[in-house]
């Protein structure tokens, strides 16, 4: 369902600042209920990916890094930004290799989010790979201070009830696990 009646017109958008790993921007529009203006801010960023990394002895790679939004360390998966000219998919190998050393295994994409789309314009891609192995040491870049742990699937469920995993797009991940998880359950059943 196209929902065309609810699709604001949009004008020339303005840009605003770079900020490096974004840049802001404006859009003029028009209300398509009352033809009212309004100037929409928008935040303009390559695509990002996660992973959604396990072992061979079924174990996710998760790592732990401070997070100055939330002035907190979180618990998350390994992610990053898609490089220009790259797929989200070798921007996931190139990231979990980066940032935890592991590397191998079997790679599918489960999904892509809107982060949000009131005003990002990028994609979120969440990648799942398994039977991954430690080959190598992580190699950080300048900006990056994180340590790497692993936890069973029942031991990142906890977690993300506990609210010891609250990053909303680490937990928008494991949504998508979940539900190819319980997509192959009703495959099998048949």
């Amino acid at each position: 369902m196209a929902h065309d009646d609810l699709v604001w017109k949009l004008g020339a958008r303005t840009p605003g600042h770079d900020y490096r790993i974004f840049r802001t921007q404006f859009v003029d529009a028009v209300n398509p209920r009352t033809g009212s203006p309004k100037r929409f801010s928008l935040i303009e960023s390559v695509d990002w990916v996660n992973v959604i990394a396990v072992t061979r002895d079924q174990r996710v790679v998760l790592v732990r890094q401070y997070r100055p939004g939330s002035n907190s360390v979180c618990l998350e998966i390994p992610g990053g930004m898609v490089d220009p000219g790259e797929t989200p998919m070798a921007a996931a190998v190139r990231e979990l290799a980066e940032e935890t050393g592991y590397t191998g295994g079997v790679w599918q994409e489960l999904g892509a989010v809107s982060p949000n789309p009131a005003i990002n314009t990028n994609r979120l891609h969440t990648i799942y790979a398994y039977d991954v192995e430690l080959t190598q040491e992580p190699a950080l870049e300048d900006g990056e201070h994180l340590t790497v742990d692993t936890a069973t699937l029942d031991e990142i469920q906890a977690k993300l009830l506990g609210g010891e995993i609250e990053h909303a797009l680490v937990v928008v991940a494991f949504g998508h696990l979940a539900f190819r998880q319980c997509q192959l359950a009703r495959i099998e059943e048949v």
